[in-house]
């Protein structure tokens, strides 16, 4: 990292969700308790799927990776918000700054492609199942899911490439539980323009095309039940509306606060909340509470596990 023409900027002052401390002690045990869920519940979710021989399929092998991205995605930046409740002085150093900004991007970039990967397989086991084993095979199962992550890489790397070369010699203060990437580039001492415009594009690049795709396959997918079955298309839209609600939670706030900013401090930190904090949390009560063969799985690991305690 260049850091000749940033005056020794060694840390960033974040101002959070809340000055009132009374509020800030609500919020601590609120997001605590949420964040205890969301890694429990992805961590239950993860164990149950490599376990469990009956959830040995492409479908819950996606959703088991999913889980682990939802996990960090919600990582990287809540257990920070959660003690700055607790300090007067909420700061992050310079490194973990540039770090948060890395590691959301590089997730949140994972979790769109693999989403997109979901409503594939979805796809083709509902329109073509006689191939679908073919088609989702593990091989290309584990192929998706890399390029997933190179996808995610690149799209970090791209923004970490140009922060960390700004100047900054102003004001270090954020106004957010986080180092959020446009509110960074306005704490630059450079016109922040061109940033803001190449943020909008670079995002965009991978947002826009996954959103599109995401609403494509699953318009396809209940137009092709729907002409075949009306008892299947009632059980479709059940779980096409069910994953669409996590698509729009998670791609809804990302285009509003990267791609087609609104530039409304309190609206951010609300969109940001709900894509680290809720997303992750709606992915295990969705994908497990909405499905029989994971209830059924969940149910199957906790006899076991109790029947193990009792010696059994």
């Amino acid at each position: 990292m260049d850091r000749g023409n940033q005056s020794n900027l060694s840390e960033f002052v974040l101002l959070g969700l809340a000055h009132l401390q009374d509020i800030q002690i609500i919020l601590f045990m609120v997001f605590l308790m949420l964040y205890l869920l969301i890694v429990s519940g992805n961590i239950v979710i993860m164990i149950v799927i490599t376990t469990d021989h009956h959830l040995h399929s492409p479908m819950y092998f996606l959703l088991a990776n999913l889980s682990f991205v939802d996990m960090w995605l919600s990582s990287v930046t809540t257990p920070k918000m959660i003690t700055d409740f607790l300090r007067e002085n909420k700061t992050i150093s310079f490194v973990g700054c540039m770090s948060q900004i890395f590691f959301t991007h590089f997730i949140a970039g994972i979790d769109m492609v693999i989403l997109v990967v979901m409503a594939y397989d979805r796809y083709v086991a509902i329109c073509k199942p006689l191939h679908y084993f073919t088609i989702m095979s593990l091989k290309r199962c584990t192929g998706l899911v890399l390029t997933s992550w190179t996808i995610g890489f690149v799209h970090a790397m791209s923004h970490l490439v140009v922060i960390v070369q700004l100047p900054f010699c102003g004001p270090r203060e954020i106004d957010s539980f986080f180092c959020d990437l446009p509110l960074v580039f306005k704490l630059a001492c450079i016109d922040s323009y061109e940033l803001d415009i190449f943020m909008n594009a670079d995002c965009g690049l991978v947002g826009v095309p996954c959103f599109i795709l995401l609403l494509i396959s699953y318009t396809y997918i209940l137009l092709t039940v729907c002409q075949s079955s009306k008892a299947g298309a009632s059980k479709a839209l059940s779980t096409c509306s069910a994953h669409i609600t996590v698509v729009m939670t998670f791609f809804v706030p990302c285009i509003f606060i990267y791609v087609w900013p609104l530039n409304i401090t309190w609206v951010d930190k609300f969109l940001a909340v709900f894509y680290a904090v809720f997303t992750p949390l709606l992915n295990p009560a969705i994908y497990t509470l909405r499905n029989k063969e994971m209830k059924n799985a969940v149910k199957r690991f906790i006899t076991y596990e109790l029947s193990s305690k009792r010696g059994i």
